[in-house]
C-alpha cells in the first residue's frame, strides 16, 4: 500500500467489504445487465477519476 494515501497499488484486487447475504451477487447481476459505456462516458469517467486532489476539492 501507498504510505501517503493508504491505497493499494494500481491493479491490485481489493477484497469486497462484508455485506448482507446475496448483496454482491445482486450487484454483479445488475452490472452484467447494464448497457456498455459509450466512448464519451468512458472519457468523462477517466477525467473524473484522474483529477488531482486540488481540482477535486475545488469542485
Amino acid at each position: 500500500m501507498n504510505a501517503a494515501t493508504d491505497d493499494p497499488p494500481a491493479g491490485t484486487p481489493v477484497p469486497r467489504p462484508a455485506r448482507p447475504d446475496g448483496y454482491w451477487e445482486r450487484i454483479d447481476r445488475i452490472v452484467s445487465q447494464a448497457p456498455p459505456l459509450t466512448d464519451a462516458q468512458r472519457a468523462r469517467l477517466r477525467v473524473i477519476f484522474h483529477q488531482t486532489d486540488v481540482t477535486k476539492e475545488a469542485a
